[in-house]
C-alpha cells in the first residue's frame, strides 16, 4: 500500500496544474449540486426512522389529526376572564384577515358545545353548586338585567342596603362579588377605570380558563426554503399583539409558543453568531498552521485543500442524501476540524524530510513513505467511527455519519494529491530549524523513569472512568436543548406547570365511545395520570338529570334575565346622582355593617368617585358593565341547553376527537410528579401497560431515547469492529493494533470521567462524541504506534507530536466554535467533543508512551519520527 500512496502523491506532483485543475472543475460541479439539489430539513421528527413503531404511530396520528402539526399557539392571559376572551378574539380575526401569513386562526374552547351546552359537561356536583350560586343571586340579577348600566348596578348595592336596613339582611354570601366591585370603584376613584368581571360575579362558564388563560392555535405560512419557514408569520404575529388595545393598556398579554416557534428559535440559534464565530475560527486555524508550519506557502495549500474537500464533501451530501439536518449540518465545522489533521501530519513530516533533502520531488516521496500510510489508517479509522451510525434508526446522526465518514475518505484522497499537487506550485522554501516539540525529550525520559507509575496513575483514573461511565446520566427531553430563555420555551415551561396544558400528554385511539369510557375509568385510577379527555367527555352519559337541573332553573332564571333593548350609558350628571343617592342608602345602614364590610369599601371608593372628572366618570361608567350584556346573554344561553349526541357534536371538536374512520381518541395528560425525566417514564409504563399502543408526545420521548441509546451501543459496537479490522489488516499485528486500541479505551474513560465531573449529561445532539472520539483517537495514537514500530522511540520529542499537537490545536478550535453556538444541543455536542479531545490527548501524550516503555527496553532514537 506504501508504493501506490507514493505513486498517487508522485503523479499528482508530475502533474500539478493539471490535478488542480480537475479539481477545480469538481469543486465548481459539487458547488452547482449542492446550489440546486442540497435543502435543510428543519423537521425534527425527520431525524429519526419511519419505520420505528413510535414513529409509525407518530405519523398515523399527524395524518389523521394534520390540525396539531405546524403550529403557532399564542396564549392569553388578562386580569379578567372576559377581557382575555375578548383579546383572543382580536387576535383571531386580525389573523384571519391576513392569508398571506396564516393559513387559519382559531380558539378551541368557542362554540356552541361550550358556549350553549357547555353546563352539560360539568360534573353533576359542580352543576347543581353553579345553579345555587345563581339561585342566591337572583335578586341581584333581576334589576342589573333591567337596566344593565352603572345605574342598574348602583340601585342593586341600594337594594343591599334596603335588605340590610329592613330584614337585617346578612350579606356574607356577597361578599367576594361586593369586594371586587369596590376594587373596581377603587381603580376607577384613582383615575384607572378597570373592567369589572362578571362572569366571577355570576357564576364561571364551562369555557372558563384557569387564571383566566384562552388559547390562539394558528397555522403559519411556511418558506420552507429557508432555516426558519415560520419566522416571517412569527413576527407578523407580534406585530398584531403589540396592536392589542388591553395588550397596549397592559391588561392583556399574549406570548406564543409552538412546533414551529421552537424549531424557528432553535435554528435562529445555530445561525445567529455563526459569521463572528467563523471568522475567530479562522483566525485561531490561521495562527495554529503558522505556529505548526511557520510558512504562507505550506499554509495556503493546507487552506484550499480544506475548503475543496469541504465543497467536495457537500456535493456529495447533495447527491446522495439531499438534505441537512438539525445535526448534520455541523459535518462542515467537523469535518475541517478532523481533516486538518491529515494535513497537517503531511506538511510537519514534509518539513522534517527537508531538513535533510533539498529536492521537493524527493522529499514529498519520502513524506508519502513515512506517514502516507499513517494518515490512510487515521481516515479510514475516522470514517469507520462515522459511518458506524449510518445502519443505526437515529436518522439524524446517521446522515451526519455518512456525509461526514465519506468526507473523511475525500479529506484523504485530497492529502494526497490536491495539497502535494498544490505544494509543488507553492514551492515551500527549504527547512533549516527543527521541527520537534521544545522539551519534547526530556518529557520522553521523564516518562520512561516513572512509567510504572503513571501506568498507576492511568489505572486509577481508568476505574473512576468506568465509574462515570456507568452513572453518567442521559437527558431525553429534546426541550432540554432550547434556549429556556427565548419566548417560545418560557412559554412552553410556563404551560408545563398545568398538567392540563402539559406538552407531554399521550395519545390513544380506540374503537368507539364504549372502549374510551371503559379505558377513561382506568387510566383515571392510575397515580401518574392528572386528566383523560376523549370524544367520550364531551357526550357526558348523565344528560338526562342535568337538563332536569337546567330546565327547573330556566323556569325560576330566565324572566328575571331578560334586558329592554337600546338602553343607553348615563351622562356624567346622572351617574353623580346615582352615586350620592347609593352612599346616602349606605350610610343609612353603616351602623348595622361590619367594620370590614365591603359596603363601607364601596362607599370609601364613591365618594373619591363622585368628585373626579366628566370624563373620567364617563369611562368608569364604562368600564363597570362593559362585560355586563354579554354575561346577561352567556347565562340565557347556557340555561337552553340541548342534549350533546355523537352526531351533532360541532365539526371543530369532532375533528379533533374522532379520527376519519370513527376511532375516538383519547388524550392522557400526567401529574406534575410525572413531568421528571423518570416521572415520564413511569407515566408511560404505567399508562402502556393499560394500552399498549398509546403514543404521542410522552411515549415519543421515552421511546427516542431508547433508540438514541441503541444507536450509541451499536455504532459504538460497529465502529470497535470496523476500526479493529482496519488495524489488523494494515498494521498485521495484533499487539500493536491492541495498544492501539487499549489507549482508546482509556481515551474513552477519560471522556467520560471529564464529562461526569464537569455535571454534563448525554442528549440526542452531543453522542456524536462517540464515533468523533474513536476516529481522533486512533488518528492520533496510530502515528505514535507506527513510529514505535520501525524503531523511533521518542514520542513527545517527535516531529509527529507536533504535528499531533497543533492538529488537537486546531481540531480544538472547530470544535470551540460549536461549543460557543447559541444552540444548546449545538454547544452541547462541542463541549462534549472539546472534552474528549483532551481526553484523546492525555490518553496519547501521557498513557500510550508508558504503555509502549514498559512492552520494550527503551532505546533512544537516532534521530526524531
Amino acid at each position: 500500500m506504501i508504493a501506490w500512496i507514493v505513486r498517487l502523491i508522485d503523479l499528482s506532483r508530475r502533474h500539478a496544474w493539471l490535478t488542480t485543475a480537475c479539481f477545480a472543475l469538481l469543486v465548481a460541479a459539487s458547488l452547482g449540486l449542492a446550489n440546486r439539489h442540497l435543502s435543510v430539513d428543519t423537521d425534527t421528527d425527520h431525524m429519526f426512522a419511519s419505520s420505528l413503531p413510535w414513529r409509525q404511530h407518530q405519523i398515523e396520528y399527524s395524518r389523521e389529526f394534520p390540525q396539531f402539526d405546524d403550529l403557532l399557539v399564542a396564549v392569553v392571559r388578562g386580569a379578567s376572564d372576559e377581557e382575555t376572551a375578548e383579546t383572543a378574539d382580536q387576535l383571531v380575526r386580525q389573523a384571519q384577515a391576513d392569508p398571506h401569513h396564516f393559513i387559519d386562526a382559531s380558539r378551541p374552547d368557542v362554540g356552541t358545545l361550550f358556549q350553549r351546552d357547555g353546563l352539560l359537561l360539568l360534573p353533576q356536583d359542580d352543576l347543581a353548586q353553579l345553579i345555587n350560586s345563581l339561585m342566591t343571586s337572583q335578586p341581584l340579577l333581576g334589576p342589573l338585567a333591567a337596566d344593565p348600566t352603572a345605574l342598574g348596578l348602583l340601585h342593586t348595592i341600594t337594594l343591599m342596603t334596603l335588605g340590610v336596613q329592613q330584614m337585617g339582611a346578612d350579606l356574607s354570601d356577597y361578599r367576594k362579588p361586593l369586594q371586587q366591585l369596590a376594587d373596581s370603584l377603587q381603580n376607577s376613584a384613582d383615575g384607572h377605570p378597570t373592567p369589572l368581571s362578571w362572569q366571577a360575579l355570576l357564576g364561571p362558564s364551562v369555557a372558563q380558563q384557569k387564571d383566566n388563560v384562552h388559547f390562539v392555535l394558528l397555522h403559519p405560512r411556511l418558506d420552507r426554503q429557508s432555516l426558519q419557514p415560520g419566522q416571517a408569520a412569527t413576527d407578523r404575529l407580534q406585530q398584531i399583539i403589540q396592536q392589542l388595545p388591553d395588550v397596549k393598556d397592559h391588561r392583556v398579554t399574549v406570548d406564543y409558543t409552538g412546533s414551529i416557534a421552537l424549531s424557528d428559535v432553535q435554528f435562529g440559534a445555530i445561525t445567529d453568531g455563526i459569521v463572528l464565530s467563523t471568522l475567530g475560527s479562522i483566525l485561531l486555524l490561521a495562527l495554529w498552521l503558522f505556529l505548526a508550519l511557520r510558512s504562507w506557502r505550506l499554509i495556503v495549500p493546507i487552506l484550499i485543500t480544506l475548503v475543496g474537500g469541504l465543497v467536495l464533501t457537500l456535493g456529495f451530501a447533495a447527491i446522495t442524501i439531499g438534505r441537512l439536518n438539525l445535526i448534520s449540518i455541523a459535518f462542515a465545522v467537523l469535518f475541517v476540524g478532523l481533516a486538518v489533521d491529515f494535513a497537517i501530519q503531511f506538511t510537519v513530516r514534509l518539513r522534517e524530510a527537508r531538513l535533510t533533502i533539498t529536492d521537493l520531488a524527493e522529499a514529498l516521496r519520502v513524506t508519502g513513505r513515512r506517514s502516507g500510510i499513517q494518515i490512510t489508517v487515521a481516515a479510514l479509522a475516522t470514517a469507520c467511527g462515522f459511518l458506524s451510525f449510518a445502519p443505526t434508526s437515529f436518522v439524524g446522526v446517521a446522515e451526519l455519519g455518512i456525509i461526514a465518514g465519506i468526507g473523511m475518505v475525500l479529506a484523504l484522497i485530497c492529502t494526497l494529491t490536491l495539497l502535494p499537487a498544490l505544494l509543488v506550485l507553492f514551492h515551500p522554501r527549504d527547512e533549516a530549524a527543527e521541527v520537534a516539540l521544545p522539551g519534547g525529550a526530556a518529557a520522553d525520559r521523564l516518562m520512561h523513569r516513572h512509567q510504572r507509575a503513571l501506568l498507576v496513575v492511568f489505572a486509577v483514573l481508568g476505574l473512576a472512568g468506568i465509574g462515570s461511565a456507568i452513572t453518567l446520566p442521559f437527558d431525553a427531553n429534546p426541550l432540554h436543548t432550547q434556549d429556556p430563555h427565548s419566548e417560545p420555551m418560557r412559554t412552553l415551561m410556563g404551560m408545563a406547570a398545568d398538567p392540563a396544558t402539559n406538552p407531554f400528554n399521550i395519545d390513544i385511539l380506540v374503537p368507539d365511545l364504549a372502549k374510551a369510557r371503559q379505558l377513561t375509568t382506568q387510566l383515571e385510577k392510575l397515580p401518574e395520570v392528572a386528566s383523560v379527555l376523549s370524544a367520550a367527555t364531551f357526550v357526558p352519559e348523565d344528560q338526562g338529570a342535568k337538563l332536569d337541573q337546567l330546565s327547573q332553573a330556566q323556569d325560576l332564571l330566565l324572566p328575571s334575565l331578560q334586558s329592554p333593548a337600546g338602553i343607553k350609558q348615563p351622562s356624567p350628571a346622572a351617574f353623580r346622582a346615582a352615586i350620592a343617592d347609593t352612599r346616602g342608602d349606605i350610610r343609612s345602614v353603616w351602623a348595622k355593617l361590619p367594620a370590614d364590610s365591603p359596603l363601607r369599601a364601596i362607599d370609601r371608593a364613591l365618594a373619591k368617585l363622585q368628585t373626579t372628572s366628566d370624563a373620567n366618570l364617563e369611562r368608569s361608567a364604562q368600564a363597570l358593565v362593559r362585560f355586563l350584556p354579554m354575561q346577561l346573554d352567556s347565562l340565557r344561553e347556557a340555561l337552553n341547553a340541548q342534549p350533546i349526541t355523537a352526531q351533532n357534536l360541532p365539526a371543530a371538536v369532532r375533528q379533533n376527537w374522532y379520527t376519519r374512520d370513527g376511532r375516538v381518541h383519547i388524550q392522557v395528560s400526567p401529574t406534575v410528579a410525572a413531568q421528571t425525566s423518570e416521572g415520564l417514564h413511569r407515566f408511560v409504563q404505567a399508562v402502556q401497560a393499560i394500552a399498549p399502543d398509546a403514543g404521542g408526545p410522552a411515549v415519543t420521548t421515552i421511546a427516542s431515547a431508547d433508540t438514541i441509546l441503541h444507536a450509541f451501543q451499536q455504532a459504538g459496537l460497529l465502529a470497535l469492529i470496523a476500526i479493529s479490522v482496519v488495524l489488523l489488516l494494515i498494521l498485521r499485528n495484533i499487539r500493536d493494533a491492541g495498544n492501539v486500541l487499549l489507549t482508546l479505551l482509556v481515551s474513552a474513560l477519560l471522556t467520560a470521567l471529564f464529562a461526569r465531573l464537569a455535571g454534563m449529561s448525554i442528549n440526542y445532539a452531543n453522542i456524536i462524541a462517540l464515533p468523533l472520539l474513536l476516529g481522533v483517537g486512533v488518528s492520533f495514537n496510530v502515528y505514535f504506534v507506527m513510529n514505535w514500530r520501525t524503531g523511533i522511540t521518542d514520542f513527545i520529542g517527535s516531529a509527529s507530536a507536533r504535528a499531533v499537537l497543533f492538529s488537537a490545536l486546531t481540531t480544538g478550535t472547530a470544535f470551540g466554535s460549536l461549543a460557543l453556538s447559541h444552540d444548546l444541543g449545538m454547544a452541547s455536542m462541542g463541549s462534549l467533543l472539546l472534552l474528549s479531545l483532551a481526553a484523546v490527548l492525555l490518553a496519547t501524550f501521557g498513557f500510550l508512551p508508558v504503555l509502549l516503555y514498559a512492552q520494550r527496553k527503551y532505546q533512544p532514537a537516532p534521530g526524531h519520527g
